[in-house]
């Protein structure tokens, strides 16, 4: 979506932004560790300047290879450039299978991970709000929720600085120890511009520093409100954000894991004010933050969303327009996987669909395959003019990983749908996710496992109240 050429002029104006007028760095002792590493005293309170050189020595620190384990056993590692990853997105909101919101409970979130945890496109499960946990022990309690109900990679969000000390003890027991080795967990937070990162996020970013935990470092600009309406401005102050939050991490903890994310800027709708995340913009936005996330060598991350309110004909229009341009535009990491209202409400339905989506997304990824077997031409002279290949060895042999297979989508005649119920995808997504939650399924955790979490999590909410 933008030239090398371009992101290169982006990432030239971000470093401008980042000597001239700086950031500021509402934390005292990362201020202090900063000045010692090179940044200089801005023009107001608590504003750093970043020089260029020093922006490229600790730039350079970041790993160009970030791993995510997950609790099967198995880690990844991604690099710029490789196929996109999907994972789900945060919320307020649940939206359950019968049709009725409500405010996320920790109920409704070990649903959501018992979902997730048998939808195989989906490779993350990102935490949440719940209505029914004390605001300062929603992400430890979350990430024990999210623990006994998934196997899947989990990244935690972050509600307090105590909190993000409770959930690296509790990944270091998930990891039997070798956190460092098996990052069970990723973190991260977003910058509050333009130009700010605030003491809840600095400290946060301090306190889980440790274990090479991997952290998003998201600049998020809403184009027009938190940074310039012309996309290239706003991409200029999030990089400059993000830069600025790499920085500060590798000054904390040098080699910590970083993902570059600024596929999380959207625009304003200027008439309803609304934050869209499921507009062309906001595509552009997240392609262009790969390419830049490529110019540093690092792993990148974006939202896949919609305005949606439900599961329907605008979610699915929206979402595969997000997914398929962020997977063209080698995106690594995007959440969304079940999102709906501007990232405010989680589906389970809409999850199901997501999961459908991502299967015909890969599929395009893999492309043609050109080889002397694919192209068949002995195949095609056996078959003879006016032939048929249906019966044929090559067509038994090749049809299953050749053709794509919808699990949910209808591929029938219309008497066959009508017999089947006559049911729109977004009612076969929801039978699909009924039936997914009421299977019987042994623990996940280890007993021993389980208490320690249990553990951990009393002595924390003793300290938080």
């Amino acid at each position: 979506m933008i030239s090398r050429e371009e992101a290169e002029r982006i990432h030239g104006a971000s470093l401008s932004l980042l000597e001239d007028p700086g950031v500021k760095i509402e934390h005292d002792a990362i201020g202090g560790m900063l000045r010692k590493a090179g940044a200089s005293d801005g023009p107001d309170a608590q504003v750093l300047r970043f020089p260029r050189k020093m922006v490229n020595e600790y730039l350079a620190l970041a790993p160009k290879a970030v791993r995510f384990a997950d609790r099967s056993g198995a880690v990844r590692e991604l690099k710029a450039g490789d196929p996109s990853r999907f994972w789900t997105g945060a919320a307020l909101n649940y939206l359950d299978l019968e049709g009725g919101l409500r405010e996320i409970t920790s109920r409704d979130l070990a649903d959501f991970a018992r979902l997730i945890d048998a939808l195989d496109g989906v490779d993350a499960l990102v935490g949440t709000a719940m209505s029914d946990v004390p605001p300062t022990a929603r992400d430890f309690v979350g990430l024990r929720v999210m623990a006994e109900n998934t196997r899947k990679h989990l990244r935690a969000l972050s509600f307090t600085p105590t909190g993000s000390e409770a959930m690296r003890e509790m990944a270091r027991v998930l990891a039997g120890g070798e956190l460092a080795e098996r990052p069970v967990l990723s973190m991260g937070f977003t910058a509050h511009g333009p130009l700010r990162w605030t003491n809840l996020a600095l400290d946060i970013y301090l306190r889980s520093a440790g274990d090479k935990i991997p952290v998003t470092v998201n600049g998020e600009p809403a184009a027009g409100v938190s940074g310039p309406v012309t996309l290239a401005g706003a991409l200029a102050v999030g990089n400059a954000e993000v830069l600025a939050g790499i920085v500060l991490n590798q000054v904390i903890e040098p080699g910590r894991p970083c993902i570059h994310n600024l596929g999380f800027s959207h625009i304003l709708d200027m008439k309803t004010a609304v934050a869209v995340t499921g507009g062309p913009e906001v595509c552009l936005l997240a392609a262009a933050g790969a390419e830049l996330a490529r110019l540093y060598g690092l792993p990148s991350c974006s939202w896949m969303c919609t305005e949606a309110m439900l599961p329907d004909e605008q979610a699915a229009l929206e979402t595969l327009f997000g997914a398929l341009t962020h997977a063209a535009a080698r995106v690594n990491v995007v959440w969304g996987v079940g999102s709906l209202e501007s990232e405010k409400t989680l589906s389970p339905a809409k999850a199901v669909m997501d999961n459908e989506l991502i299967g015909m997304v890969r599929r395009f990824e893999r492309g043609i395959e050109v080889s002397d077997e694919a192209l068949a031409t002995d195949v095609t002279r056996q078959a003879g003019i006016a032939g048929s290949f249906l019966g044929t060895d090559h067509t038994f042999d090749h049809f299953r990983t050749e053709l794509h297979e919808p699990r949910l989508l209808c591929r029938l005649t219309r008497e066959s749908w009508e017999a089947a119920g006559g049911k729109r995808l977004s009612e076969v997504a929801a039978d699909t996710a009924r039936d997914i939650l009421s299977a019987e399924r042994e623990p996940l955790l280890d007993e021993a496992v389980a208490a320690e979490l249990r553990k951990i999590e009393e002595h924390y909410l003793a300290q938080v109240g």
